[in-house]
Formats: C-alpha cells, sequence, structure tokens
C-alpha cells in the first residue's frame, strides 16, 4: 500500500519534534520530506549562545544528524528556501526552482530576529543574533573589534552580550525598559541578575531609546533620544522576533500576527497544518520550547488518527541559566489585579523567590538562583491553584521531589536534549548514578542549558527514595502521574487512601487501633504523624468505621460554624427558624474543613449568602441555596445550587450538599476548593437528583 506524502516546510525545532512525535507512533503512515533553509541538519538554536560562550562546539547542539534522516528514510532538503504554495494543485516550489507535491503539509517555518527601523541599521557590522551563521559572524569580529553594543535587555540579549564577553569584547546592553528581562522578571529579581552580570563584565544603559546608528557604511556608535551617545563598532540587534507568515499570507492561508490555526493545529487550508513560532492558536504565538513541543505532539496524534486531547494554549514559563545564574519565571507577573502572594529575598544567600495571585488563584512565580521549586510552583500556575496551598505543612514531603513524582513517566524533563523523566530514572536504577553530573553524563539531560537541572536532581532524589523505600530491585516508573503524598509517611495520596480505609472499613467487623490500620497500609512511620493522622481517623469516620479514641490523640472533630446575626425583615421569622433547624441539624458533624454557613432573610441582610459555604437566601420564590462561597480575601461568590419553596426543602438540599462534601471532599480541603476540584455544575446535577438529595441528607443525620 502506498504511503501519503507529508511534507514540511521548515527545519527547526518544532517541525521536527513532530516528525520524531509521528516516527515514534506510525513510522510507516507517510512519505515525509523536509525543506530547511540553513544547510544543515536539524540543531538546537536555544543552545547558540553557549557555542558562542564557548561551552559547546557547534557539533554538540546539532539534535538529530544526517544519520537520523537516512535512518528513517526522510529525504531532507537543505538551503532550499520555499516561496510558493499552490494549494489546490497540492504542491510546492523552491527559489531554485524545486517543485515538491503533497498530500498533507505542515507549516514549521519559525520566526526572524525583529529589525526595528532606526536610522542606519543597515550598516556594516549592525546584525541579528539568530543562527549558526550569526556565532560565526560574531566571532570573526571580535578577532578585530573590541567595543560591542547589544540593542535588547531581554534573555537573548544578554546572552548575546555574555557571549561577546567571552570573546574577548566589551559588552553594554542597551534596554528601553528600566530593568532588565522585564517581560519575564520583577524588579528586584532584575536588580539581582544585572549586579551579577556587571560582576562578570557586563555594562549596561537602562531606560534609553536609540535614535539612530552612527557612521557612513560602518557602524560607529548609538545615539540616543535624550541626546547622548555610545561608541560601538559591532552591534547586535535582540529586540524580539517576528513569525514567519509571508509564504503563508501568499498563499492564501488565513494569517494574523502569525498563521491562524484552530485546537489540532489546523490551517484554513484542508490538509495544511502549522506549528511552532510560526502558527497563531487563540490569538497568541509562542516562542518557547515547551510549548512547541505541545503543539507538535497533538499535530503528530492528528495526523496519525490517533485519539489526542485539543490544544488549549500553554502558561509561559522559563527555567533555565542565565550567565551561569538560574532563573526562573512561569505566567503572569504583572497586570491589573495580580497581588503578592509570597516574597522572600536573601541577600546573603543571593536568592528571591516571589509569587503572585489573582482572584485567590496562583497566577505566576519568580524564582532567582535557586530554582529547586520551579517544577512545584509552575504545577499550581498551571492550575490556577489556590493560595492556600502555598502554605507549607509540618510533615509534607519536599515540593521539588513531589512535582518530580507527580511528572508523567514520557514527559520530557530535558527540552533541549528531548530526555525524558523515564529515560533519566531508568538510567539512575540500571547504571547506579549518584549525582546529577552523572545523569547529565550519561542522558545529557541538563547537559545544555542547564534550566532543566533542579528538575534532575529531585528525580535523583526521587528515584533513591522510591528504592530505598521498597527495599531492593528495580524502581517501576509509572505510566500516570502520581498524586502527591498525604505525608511523608507514605506515597499514598487522598484518593488512593481514601480507597483503602473504604476496604478496611468493609472487611472488618471490628476496627483494629490505629497501629494495625497503618501496618495494614504499610505506613513509613510505625503511628504515623501529625500530618496523617487526622486525615486517616477522618476518612475512617465518613466511611463508617470507628476506633478507640485513645488512639487518635490530639485529633478533634471539625465543628460547623455559621453566621445567624439576621437583621429583623418580613422574612426574619422565617429565616431565624431555618438557621435554628440547620444549627440543631449539623452541630457535631465532622468535616473535612471548617465550614461557614450563612440564612439571609433577604438582599439588604448584614449575612451575605454568596459569599459562604453554603449560604440560604430568602426571596419571593422561596429560599435560593447558594455554595462555594468564602468571604476571606479575595472573596469568591457562591454559586447556585437551587431554589427551594419552603424551608424543610431548602434545609434537605443544603444538608445533602454538606454531606456530598463529607463524602467526596479530601481532608482539609475548603468546602469552595471542593466545588472547583469536583466541577460546580457536576455537583449540582447531583444533589438535584430527588432521590440521592434525600439519601444524603438522611446519610448526614445518621452520621451525627
Amino acid at each position: 500500500m502506498s504511503r501519503s506524502k507529508l511534507v514540511i516546510i521548515g527545519n527547526g525545532m518544532a517541525g521536527v519534534k513532530c516528525v520524531e512525535e509521528i516516527i515514534a507512533l506510525e513510522p510507516d503512515t507517510y512519505e515525509i520530506v523536509i525543506y530547511g533553509n540553513e544547510p544543515r541538519p536539524n540543531y538546537n538554536r536555544i543552545m547558540l549562545s553557549k557555542v558562542l560562550q564557548g561551552e559547546h562546539s557547534l557539533q554538540d547542539i546539532i539534535i538529530n544528524d544526517w544519520t537520523w534522516y537516512a535512518e528513517h528514510h526522510i529525504r531532507l532538503c537543505t538551503g532550499e528556501t520555499v516561496h510558493r504554495i499552490d494549494t489546490r494543485g497540492k504542491y510546492i516550489e523552491t527559489e531554485s526552482g524545486l517543485k515538491e507535491t503533497y498530500d498533507v503539509l505542515i507549516l514549521a517555518t519559525g520566526s526572524s530576529p525583529f529589525i526595528p527601523p532606526i536610522p542606519g541599521i543597515d550598516k556594516e557590522r549592525v546584525m541579528s543574533f539568530r543562527t549558526i551563521d550569526d556565532c560565526t559572524r560574531m566571532s570573526d569580529y571580535s578577532k578585530t573589534y573590541r567595543k560591542a553594543a547589544v540593542i535588547g535587555g531581554g534573555l537573548l540579549g544578554l546572552e548575546a552580550a555574555r557571549g561577546l564577553l567571552h570573546l574577548g569584547m566589551e559588552a553594554v546592553v542597551v534596554h528601553n525598559a528600566h530593568y532588565i528581562m522585564n517581560r519575564q522578571l520583577d524588579q528586584n529579581a532584575a536588580a539581582m541578575l544585572q549586579q551579577e552580570l556587571e560582576g562578570q563584565g557586563m555594562s549596561f544603559l537602562l531606560a534609553k531609546n536609540t535614535q539612530k546608528i552612527t557612521g557612513r557604511s560602518q557602524v560607529q556608535g548609538l545615539q540616543f533620544t535624550d541626546g547622548s551617545k555610545l561608541e560601538a563598532q559591532v552591534v547586535i540587534v535582540a529586540v524580539g522576533i517576528r513569525p514567519n507568515v509571508d509564504l503563508a499570507r501568499r498563499s492564501g492561508i488565513a494569517t494574523n500576527r502569525a498563521i491562524m490555526v484552530d485546537d489540532y493545529m489546523r490551517t484554513s487550508v484542508p490538509d495544511i497544518y502549522a506549528v511552532g513560532e510560526c502558527a497563531e492558536h487563540r490569538g497568541i504565538s509562542y516562542g518557547l520550547v515547551a510549548p512547541l513541543y505541545e503543539q507538535g505532539k497533538v499535530l503528530a496524534r492528528t495526523l496519525c488518527g490517533q485519539e489526542t486531547s485539543e490544544y488549549k494554549g500553554s502558561i509561559p514559563y522559563s527555567q533555565l541559566k542565565v550567565s551561569g545564574v538560574d532563573v526562573f519565571s512561569a505566567g503572569e507577573i504583572s497586570g491589573e489585579g495580580m497581588q503578592t502572594a509570597i516574597q522572600h529575598l536573601d541577600g546573603i544567600q543571593g536568592t528571591y523567590k516571589k509569587v503572585l495571585m489573582q482572584a485567590g488563584k496562583v497566577r505566576g512565580a519568580i524564582l532567582f538562583g535557586d530554582t529547586t521549586e520551579g517544577p512545584a510552583l509552575l504545577g499550581l500556575v498551571q492550575r490556577g491553584a489556590d493560595v492556600a496551598e502555598l502554605a507549607p505543612r509540618e510533615g509534607a514531603p519536599d515540593p521539588a521531589e513531589m512535582a518530580a513524582a507527580a511528572l508523567p513517566a514520557q514527559e520530557n524533563v530535558c527540552a533541549c536534549n528531548n530526555v525524558t523523566k523515564a529515560a533519566i530514572m531508568k538510567a539512575i536504577q540500571e547504571q547506579g548514578l549518584e549525582t546529577a553530573d552523572q545523569v547529565k553524563e550519561q542522558t545529557k539531560a541538563s547537559g545544555s542549558c542547564g534550566g532543566c537541572r533542579p528538575m534532575v536532581a529531585a528525580l535523583l532524589k526521587h528515584t533513591h527514595n522510591l528504592k530505598n523505600n521498597g527495599g531492593t530491585g528495580v524502581v517501576a516508573i509509572p505510566d500516570k502521574p502520581a498524586s502527591l503524598p498525604v505525608c511523608s509517611c507514605t506515597e499514598l495520596g487522598h484518593a488512593e487512601l481514601k480507597e483503602m480505609l473504604d476496604d478496611i472499613v468493609v472487611m472488618e467487623v471490628e476496627l483494629p487501633d490505629i497501629s494495625l490500620i497503618l501496618q495494614k497500609l504499610d505506613w513509613g512511620s510505625e503511628h504515623g504523624c501529625s500530618v496523617c493522622r487526622p486525615v486517616i481517623h477522618y476518612y475512617l469516620k465518613v466511611s463508617g468505621g470507628t476506633i478507640v479514641a485513645r488512639e487518635i490523640e490530639g485529633h478533634s472533630e471539625v465543628q460547623v460554624r455559621w453566621d445567624d446575626q439576621i437583621p429583623l425583615s418580613s422574612y426574619a421569622r422565617d429565616a431565624r427558624g431555618l438557621a435554628a433547624q440547620l444549627r440543631a441539624s449539623w452541630i457535631g458533624a465532622a468535616m473535612p474543613s471548617p465550614v461557614n454557613m450563612g440564612v439571609a432573610p433577604g438582599p439588604g441582610s448584614l449575612v451575605s449568602a454568596l459569599v459562604q459555604d453554603i449560604g440560604l437566601l430568602a426571596s419571593p420564590a422561596g429560599w435560593e441555596i447558594y455554595a462555594g462561597g468564602h468571604a476571606e480575601h479575595p472573596v469568591k461568590q457562591g454559586g447556585l445550587l437551587g431554589v427551594a419553596e419552603t424551608e424543610v426543602q431548602a434545609a434537605a438540599l443544603a444538608s445533602a450538599c454538606l454531606q456530598w462534601y463529607r463524602q467526596t471532599a479530601w481532608y482539609d480541603e475548603p468546602l469552595w476548593a471542593w466545588t472547583e476540584r469536583l466541577g460546580f455544575m457536576s455537583i449540582r446535577e447531583t444533589l438535584l437528583d430527588d432521590q440521592l438529595q434525600k439519601e444524603l441528607a438522611a446519610t448526614l443525620q445518621a452520621d451525627i
């Protein structure tokens, strides 16, 4: 059977990553042809600064050499620029006159350096920093010239300046903002980084706008809008990138800032897809490796006809070394409504940590000097976790190790060298690796930009702990993300622990003491700890189990809290009666977390039903029942569960909600957080089932 022909325009990291995924899934589905305009195989563009700084050779940054293409029967056409796509005839044409038909076409044309319209920008020795050829030119210039200026104080500009210092040149960074890396860092972290770079010999001119580049045919310097000047013999322009969309636009493919794609990376033309920096998804085009690789995986599964989740966008993050300094940035670090949740500065150790929140959710994070917590913070940002999860708990395991445990086995740890968690753990196990440097030597993980080194160290610790806790034998590598452990005594998460305790309750006629239960659970501690003991007791209680009180010292049942300060109004008597009824019904019920309940006789009440865990509001139609709100900063409004005509019906719905929360929440999980985890609409649909509602309300009464 003949194979369909897949043509990829672009031999960069995003397009070739997609090809790698296709080969792994369905190696015989396509005849693959790749066109690249550079005269070399696929290489890691991120590592160009390391080549410039002398840390790597050109060969070191090749991702797939010539033999890789031959082994997988991929025809690579280098040094060819595609200038035309005939979407009706389904063929492409290069500037040299080559034509290639296709069945499926992927546009992976990447981006080019943005060149601002500064007078004199076209003078000799003014250049960008994007390709291997640019590295060679900069190295050649360093043999003759000494004074260099870099326009742009972002990551690329700083890396270019560091490379120039290594080549023996003077490097002055010119930036139009008041501090460097202003898109990834705040002013504190930027000041710490600038101090470190100045110690390495770099100079900075901040809040400077270049008016023109001086000199006749060759650059002599920069003149700024404030009238000041800077002498320079070489100028590097590193102010951003621009997606390469001209080919798509000429060919009638819909473009905006970049090539517009849907959630499966499809363009506006059938059988043509786009991936990487040239693609625009939901109004965003990404310039970081991780999102581009995520896009490549979705596209590969789509082209192989396999079920896949749609690409929903990515949380931008950077975990890297800037001139030898560990820096981490994730999510949003500024914007309307953004507030600081955590901020720590250690001037002696040279470390800085800042976590930002918006509406009570973790939205961004910055780490400087020590990025060990980066993966854990990234997870919180990606799922919009509540800020309460930032608070450390006594006995909780190391957050970096928890992040390592939660990472899927086939997820890339080292994006630069395409090394997965499974590959790293396997190497540690089979070769007895003891240090992060040994892991780097054997797997190449953290051997390029170095940004993933904290995760490599956490995986090293996690792998050894798994083996030590299990005695001997090979550590099993999970195929699915592990849930976070309840405490340091166990690897079990809340879901697994709750399920195992339910089984114990069913099997045991009379429950043993806590020590025997822990033994059955293969607990790491004979008597547990202050974190896990109340958790176990609570799950046993809601499962219908009992345990001798002396075996659970220090634990007391969580009491329901409510606010019954109800002002006089036409509905006051009914509201007071309902509050008293609920108070009598719920008092003494064990809860996963304190619960606030409010009963309001009307919209003007001093008690707001909308910001309670469970709120009941009198209305002309009867009673409105709300759940999932809270009054603490930042305030969260609850959702409407339903409307009841009578106090009895209102009490039944509220009680059913409370019991469903007791049965399905994790210990210490607030009711508003529970509604977000399960989904408010799912809870609402469950509770509006009349029969189940009655059963839940009855169960609550039986448990008290």
